[in-house]
C-alpha cells in the first residue's frame, strides 16, 4: 500500500473559513464527484471597479436551524455553465478567494449558487481538493481543526 505523506487528510464534512470574504465557522461537504466548488449566495449583481469585473453578493453561511450572512464583494473570474445534481445547466458567476481548511489556506474558485435546498451552504470540489493537496477519508468527518480568522472589513468582505 502506498502512502503519501505530503497530503492532507480531510473527512467528508469539514470546518472551513473564507478569510477574504470574513466568513468563519463554514460547514463544507466534500464533494470528489463535483469538479467546481460551490458557495450559496443570493442577491448576485455584477458591478465594476477600477476597471475590473466584480460580483456582490449575499453568502448564506448557517444553517436551516441557525441563518446567517453576509454581504460580500469579489473580483469576477469568470461565467460558467455548470449542470447541477438535478442535471439542469444553469449560467453562474465564478470568483475565486482563499480558503482556510485546517491550517491550510489557498486560493479556490467558486461558482456562486442557491444552495437553499441543500443542507450543506459550501461544496468543495475536487479541483479546490487537488490545488490543496487534500485526500478524502469518506469514513470520517470534521478531522482538521476548525480555522479561526478575524472577520474582514476590507473591500471583498463587506459587513
Amino acid at each position: 500500500m502506498k502512502t503519501f505523506d505530503h497530503l492532507t487528510v480531510v473527512g467528508l464534512r469539514e470546518w472551513v473559513a473564507l478569510p477574504n470574504l470574513g466568513v468563519a465557522g463554514l460547514r463544507a461537504k466534500i464533494d470528489t464527484g463535483a469538479s467546481t466548488s460551490s458557495l450559496h449566495a443570493t442577491d448576485i449583481e455584477p458591478f465594476e471597479r477600477d476597471g475590473e469585473q466584480w460580483v456582490r453578493f449575499t453568502a448564506h453561511l448557517g444553517t436551516v436551524v441557525q441563518l446567517r450572512h453576509r454581504r460580500c464583494e469579489a473580483p469576477l473570474v469568470t461565467m460558467k455553465s455548470i449542470k447541477s445534481s438535478n442535471g439542469q445547466a444553469q449560467k453562474r458567476y465564478v470568483v475565486s478567494t482563499t480558503l482556510a481548511l485546517g491550517d491550510r489556506v489557498w486560493p479556490v474558485e467558486f461558482t456562486l449558487a442557491c444552495r437553499k435546498s441543500m443542507r450543506y451552504r459550501l461544496l468543495l470540489g475536487s479541483k479546490a481538493l487537488i490545488d490543496g493537496q487534500l485526500v478524502v477519508n469518506p469514513g470520517i468527518k470534521y478531522v482538521q481543526d476548525k480555522p479561526v480568522f478575524p472577520v474582514s472589513t476590507s473591500s471583498t468582505g463587506v459587513a
